[in-house]
């Protein structure tokens, strides 16, 4: 099978990590391909690329060329990632004759409305989510059918015995990774570590933040005012963050929308002990209390409740991280999203033969 995937992102993130990941298994066995945009996500990939303006979705030139790639290279599937990718490589689908899958890993409320039937559903053979709650929230739209829309979990493996351990500010260390936007909640990751410090008196433990955005200095300034200035790091955008997430002892996921982000799953492979919000897909990534402590978004109290469990538990805290490895392995081997991605898009391509 022959498979292109589309990648408009001006940065790296977690799409662009899941289709990395998903390229890396494909490529064993069949022939894969990237049309990209931005050279800091097209070098990471060691398959056949192809480097793209993406401007906007009436990128003509972007088109002419997604449909000069699919006939050269014979592609059955197209893969975009990105709403403006949806778009261009649907059109080019519908010009061509390939399929056009798209994913979508985060929980989406689809409007009834023209732009979004023509997006998600005229334009889309297939729709891959990586949640069962995505699809359910999908399906409340009227034109979305159940037998378009699949559900495959992000999977990832780590070679953690070639990952040298970044050095450690604090004895005690919670990371979280990132876009530093208001969805995924580091302000309230960092009033509920607030609250911890201050409640329980503590004054060995920190707070390093992976990413960049434009809330880098709000957060800053949040954690000023809540005099943990000194107990918070902010990297800024890494392109390894796996030595940080090494040398943590906790990872916080604390957003308010979610689908299931690679950076839990990667966290829970390098020993992470997990404290997640309950948003989008979290959920059916772990059990509570065996493998991640839960917490609602915005509050605080159990946030700073759940963190110090932790912090003065070492023997529940080494438990937990183990429990959610061995979860991760075991849920999303490469192996298993390779047999049901070719399992779906076959499915798509011989639907109506």
């Amino acid at each position: 099978m022959n498979i292109l995937f589309t990648c408009s992102a001006r940065k790296w993130g977690g799409n662009e990590a899941w289709v990395l990941n998903a390229s890396k298994i494909l490529k064993q066995k069949h022939k894969v391909f990237l049309a990209y945009r931005k050279t800091e996500v097209g070098e990471r990939f060691d398959i056949d690329k192809f480097q793209l303006p993406f401007r906007h979705e009436g990128d003509l030139l972007t088109l002419s060329s997604l449909v000069s790639i699919i006939k050269k290279k014979q592609i059955d599937i197209v893969v975009p990632t990105k709403r403006k990718d949806y778009f261009l490589s649907g059109l080019a689908c519908r010009i061509t004759g390939a399929k056009n899958i798209i994913i979508l890993g985060i929980v989406r409320d689809l409007k009834n409305t023209i732009t979004n039937n023509l997006i998600y559903n005229w334009l889309a053979d297939g729709v891959m989510v990586n949640a069962k709650m995505i699809k359910d929230v999908l399906l409340k739209s009227s034109y979305m059918h159940p037998e378009k829309i699949a559900v495959i979990p992000n999977s990832i493996a780590i070679d953690t015995a070639s990952i040298k351990p970044a050095s450690k500010p604090h004895s005690f260390l919670i990371t979280s990774l990132g876009e530093l936007s208001e969805r995924k909640g580091f302000d309230f990751l960092i009033r509920g570590f607030a609250r911890f410090v201050k409640q329980y008196k503590i004054s060995d433990a920190g707070l390093t933040i992976i990413g960049s955005g434009n809330q880098m200095v709000p957060l800053r300034e949040l954690a000023n005012s809540h005099d943990i200035g000194s107990m918070l790091t902010l990297t800024g955008f890494q392109k390894d963050p796996y030595p940080y997430l090494l040398s943590s002892d906790i990872f916080a996921l604390t957003s308010k929308n979610e689908g299931i982000p690679y950076a839990v799953i990667e966290a829970a492979l390098l020993d992470n002990a997990i404290i997640a919000t309950k948003a989008g897909g979290i959920e059916e990534l772990f059990r509570n209390e065996a493998e991640c402590l839960y917490v609602n978004y915005d509050d605080e109290l159990t946030l700073a409740c759940r963190i110090y469990d932790l912090y003065s538990n070492t023997t529940r805290r080494k438990t937990l991280a183990n429990n959610a490895r061995h979860a991760a392995e075991e849920k999303f081997s490469l192996e298993k999203m390779e047999t049901e991605m070719i399992g779906f898009f076959r499915h798509i391509m011989y639907r109506n033969a």
